[in-house]
């Protein structure tokens, strides 16, 4: 999962640095995540998931890293498995 949310950070974040120079727990807004691009990077993960994030995941802490999204991914998976 890790490699996939990589790809499409590097795919839809437009950041100016190399998605792999960045730690998993690095901040993307801080390495220029926008707010445009982190909404390209929900529709890319919705679809390479086929997933849906729900409006209370929608929010700037679900993107703030490699890792919260990994985070967020699985438990938006792990709750529809649930349902």
């Amino acid at each position: 999962m890790n490699e996939t949310i990589r790809a499409l950070v590097t795919k839809f974040g437009g950041l100016p640095v190399g998605v792999e120079t960045l730690a998993d727990d690095a901040d993307l807004y801080a390495a220029g995540l926008s707010s445009f691009a982190s909404v390209q990077l929900m529709l890319g993960l919705e679809e390479a998931f086929d997933m849906e994030f729900p409006d209370h995941l929608l929010n700037r802490k679900s993107f703030a890293s490699i890792k919260t999204i990994e985070a967020t991914v699985n438990a938006i998976l792990g709750d529809r498995k649930v349902a």
